[in-house]
């Protein structure tokens, strides 16, 4: 029988990414854990974890054994709750895209709040391949997440939107409803590190002869539109991040379009279904612009 805090050693390695770090998190020594993990390993039968002078990376197997080993430890949690007599409220954790509009982001909590009153959630932020990887590791229930054209996978598909330029409202190009790239030639940029479209965005303006210099490279999407608002330059979004101050034409010749896709875990959890019926209101449909 393995023994429970085995597992607990497992889960805090791959939830903090180092042996270091987990044997802190867990009050022992780092000769303990890495014990801890031999045994666990010979338990099983299996080599669960895959070490590097960087990092720790899961194996095929500690990838399965993860997902069993992270519902053995709620179910435990949860027994224990509800022989002591506590009530403890279901926790749904759902991986959300970096890159999804801020506004229908809390869009969404509200309509959770308003149509489970009784369910938590935890909102996790990551690209598309660390939220695949939460997903994989249990770490997540769902994800809602993002794919460039149509291909969604496992996924169920919930809105396609295209990427449009951002500029300021006073800006002598805001009034077209679409342009070219060559218009932008001699225009100052904002780098919107976090965008999933980003080698593409390159790779389009390069090709026209488009070499901007760029006033601010942000990972905050919130912060880069703000500052398109201001005057700081311009960039390229998805068709829902929308922001006072800033118009949004069409960007010739672009034709990326993203498609938002709602993907599930292995284990369905209390609260899922109103989740994925708040997911569908809030993202499915036509809305921004998409098909």
């Amino acid at each position: 029988m393995i023994e429970r805090y085995l597992l607990r050693y497992f889960l805090a390695v791959i939830d903090s990414g180092t042996f270091t770090a987990a044997a802190a998190q867990m009050a022992v020594s780092q000769p303990t854990l890495s014990a801890g993990i031999a045994k666990l390993e010979r338990e099983v039968g299996a080599k669960l974890l895959r070490r590097s002078s960087q990092r720790i990376e899961l194996t095929e197997a500690g990838s399965q054994f993860a997902v069993h080993a992270r519902r053995i430890e709620r179910e435990f949690n949860l027994a224990t709750a509800a022989v002591g007599g506590i009530a403890q409220p279901a926790t749904l954790r759902l991986g959300v895209l970096t890159t999804i509009a801020s506004g229908e982001l809390a869009g969404l909590v509200a309509r959770i709040s308003a149509e489970a009153p009784g369910l938590a959630v935890e909102l996790v932020e990551g690209n598309a391949t660390v939220l695949a990887q939460q997903l994989a590791r249990g770490r997540v229930d769902l994800a809602l997440t993002a794919v460039q054209g149509d291909a969604t996978g496992d996924g169920e598909a919930l809105r396609s939107e295209p990427y449009l330029l951002a500029l300021p409202v006073g800006h002598r190009l805001a009034g077209e409803a679409a342009l070219p790239g060559e218009a932008l030639a001699g225009e100052t940029m904002i780098v919107r590190r976090s965008c999933e479209a980003l080698p593409e965005t390159s790779r389009y303006f390069t090709r026209r002869g488009i070499r901007p210099s760029f006033a601010l490279r942000t990972p905050n999407d919130d912060r880069a539109l703000a500052m398109v608002a201001a005057g700081l330059g311009a960039t390229v979004v998805p068709a829902s991040h929308r922001h006072a101050g800033v118009a949004n034409p069409a960007l010739i010749g672009f034709d990326l379009r993203r498609t938002l896709v709602l993907v599930r875990g292995e284990d369905a959890r209390e609260g899922m279904a109103a989740v994925v019926d708040a997911l569908r209101g809030v993202f499915g449909g036509s809305g921004a612009d998409g098909v």
